[in-house]
């Protein structure tokens, strides 16, 4: 029996798995044009799944000797000799799974001291055969120098064979987290070598034969649909695929273990009930888990205090981040798979980084204590339905009490955060919210509460003149539409003198749907 697979290698006798023939094909033509390449994604991104597939697809043209540093420990990378041996014998355990029929390779394992001696000898295994050579997990050797001694023979013999010189593998591609073209400049970054030695390095990278990869390996919709066609050929479950399909990239924007891990709680956890608000529930139970790929998104917020920075700039107080791999941070977050450039602005990958982000922030919020309040889910929901007016109207008393003792550029720059402090308890439980990452100008947050079977569309807006306020309407019932609310509601932050503010909290009705405005 099949299952959805969120841990390790997915295969398709027993995993249901997105049709990503299409990226193998792109893939493949790299390695028919004799290319080195790395495939660098973020973690759990599907990267050790691709290779396996790719092999599958290269096995009738080429020798594909597949193999990874995971879990070699560090014996391997204590000199040269140690690195060439265990990589030969790595080697000669995959020729063994791959050759079938060629002609058997006389092994010196024993006999390599080192590269020099390994060059001389992979000359001999490649000659007349096509060998590609794949290396999973290659960051776990990123901090090895002998590593880089490695990849500098790898780039001697591609130019040898280019010079017709001598044979090599007809390609050969690492896959990690880095891109190992930036390799030697970051061991150098972060003292790896001595000030002597620092002196004797040239910061061109060992890798820089290799061509940039831009495959995309996110989902879309119509791959999604792939993966949940096989699945109701064997359940018939009568879902809607199109419309199951649409919103799970919805929620992940096509992340690999965010789609499998979706379909894997509404397969095992929600009793195969493949409805649109089912998926939410899904998403539900993900955010409130704990995960490796989650624990590695806040392990990277709280070792980098400038991605911290860029994630609360974009996502609670609203400043567009010009997108540029020229911006470290912005590669940095880009890299592990956290952010992703928008038009031509950075975002957050997906909605569910949205929310575990935000919820990252409220928490560490929640710990200073400077938010709390006394107002519980209970004084929200009447008969199982969200009272939202009465919560804005709540809030704005709570407001009210905070406003005195904050300054006001306290108050514009961490406002939204408060109020979704303020919101978290009230839904936990039975809702969630997540925020529209793509703003359409600088002062303007859309929220979107999902409670029970209701949605609630909220914007936030810093008060900015009654041109702002008309702005507001327009781009309130532009998101609305595209919602297909028929309610809204508009909360609008005012740092204006008291005696200038004109207090508002009130029921419109605007093109034929209503919205709730509440100034605090």
């Amino acid at each position: 029996m099949k299952r959805f697979n969120v841990t390790g290698l997915c295969t398709p006798e027993e995993d249901y798995m997105v049709d990503i023939s299409g990226k193998v094909a792109e893939i493949k033509q790299l390695v028919d044009r004799r290319c080195y390449f790395i495939i660098n994604r973020a973690r759990q991104y599907g990267k050790t799944t691709t290779l396996n597939m790719l092999k599958r697809a290269l096995a009738s043209e080429y020798i594909c000797l597949s193999l990874s540093f995971e879990g070699v420990g560090t014996t391997m990378f204590e000199n040269a000799q140690s690195f060439c041996r265990r990589f030969l014998w790595q080697l000669e355990l995959a020729a063994k799974h791959s050759m079938g029929e060629h002609e058997p390779i006389e092994w010196q394992n024993d006999k390599i001291t080192d590269f020099d001696e390994l060059s001389v000898h992979l000359t001999q295994i490649c000659a007349n055969r096509k060998i590609v050579l794949m290396i999973d997990e290659v960051d776990r050797a990123s901090n090895y120098r002998v590593f880089l001694l490695f990849l500098g023979m790898l780039r001697n013999k591609f130019n040898e064979r280019k010079s017709g010189m001598g044979a090599s593998f007809h390609s050969v591609i690492l896959a990690g987290l880095h891109d190992i073209r930036n390799i030697k400049s970051k061991m150098i970054s972060e003292g790896s070598y001595t000030p002597a030695e620092t002196e004797d390095k040239k910061y061109d990278s060992p890798w820089n034969i290799a061509v940039n990869f831009e495959v995309d390996m996110s989902f879309n919709p119509n791959e999604i649909s792939t993966m949940l066609k096989e699945y109701e050929t064997e359940h018939n479950t009568g879902m809607n695929i199109s419309e199951i399909s649409e919103e799970i990239y919805d929620y992940t924007a096509g992340y690999p273990f965010l789609v499998s891990r979706i379909c894997q709680c509404i397969d095992e956890e929600l009793d195969k009930n493949w409805k649109v608000g089912k998926i939410r529930e899904a998403v539900q139970i993900i955010i409130e888990e704990k995960n490796m790929l989650f624990d590695d998104l806040f392990k990277n917020l709280e070792n980098s205090a400038d991605l911290y920075e860029l994630m609360y700039e974009v996502l609670i107080v609203g400043n567009h981040v010009t997108f540029t791999y020229h911006n470290p941070t912005v590669n940095l977050g880009f890299m592990h798979g956290i952010i992703k450039k928008g038009s031509p602005y950075a975002v957050i990958s997906n909605k569910i980084f949205e929310l575990v982000i935000c919820e990252y922030f409220i928490s560490k919020d929640e710990r200073k204590k400077t938010n709390g309040h006394k107002k519980t889910q209970r004084d929200m929901v009447r008969n199982n339905k969200f009272d939202m007016e009465l919560c804005l109207r709540k809030f704005a008393d709570h407001y009210a009490e905070i406003f005195n003792e904050n300054d006001i550029k306290f108050l514009e720059r961490h406002g939204r955060l408060i109020f979704l402090t303020y919101l978290r308890p009230l839904i936990n439980g039975q809702g969630f919210y997540h925020i529209e990452s793509q703003f359409t100008d600088l002062r303007r947050m859309d929220i979107v509460v999902d409670f029970g079977n209701e949605q609630f569309i909220i914007e936030l807006k810093l008060w900015r003149g009654e041109d702002y306020e008309r702005k507001a309407y327009d781009q309130l019932l532009s998101y609305m539409d595209s919602k297909k609310a028929e309610t809204g509601y508009l909360l609008i932050f005012d740092f204006r003198k008291e005696t200038d503010k004109e207090p508002a909290a009130e029921w419109i009705e605007l093109d034929g749907k209503r919205v709730f405005e509440i100034t605090v």
